[in-house]
């Protein structure tokens, strides 16, 4: 039980981080994008930008930042599923990405922009 509670939890912060994006001006394309390679939280537009967004909920400060849980593993998954999504969707290979992250906790939202490169 305590999975299915954590998947929610993340699925109602994914949907908090989508309206928020969307309050300052990003397209949102897409939610929970899936491949054999991971997955990507939120796809959007942001001006020129493609952006892949990972999305990192923490009920307290306890464990450390949100962002700090996006690891060199992570990036690397997410990397590799944003490739499939440009394929997939016949982007130009110099097409503008950028991979951000937002981190929340309860009474805080946080968007890095271009937090890591490919």
């Amino acid at each position: 039980m305590p999975d299915r509670n954590r998947r929610k939890t993340g699925t109602d912060y994914e949907a908090r981080a989508a309206a928020w994006l969307e309050s300052r001006g990003v397209q949102i394309l897409c939610r929970n994008y899936r491949t054999r390679y991971g997955e990507v939280d939120l796809i959007g537009l942001d001006g020129p930008y493609l952006i892949f967004v990972e999305v990192k909920y923490r009920s307290s400060g306890k464990m450390g930042s949100p962002l700090e849980a996006v690891d060199y593993r992570k990036r690397q998954k997410i990397m590799q599923t944003a490739r499939h999504y440009l394929a997939e969707h016949h982007y130009r290979e110099d097409a503008p990405v950028r991979f951000d992250c937002v981190g929340m906790t309860p009474d805080h939202t946080e968007w890095i922009r271009n937090a890591f490169m490919a």
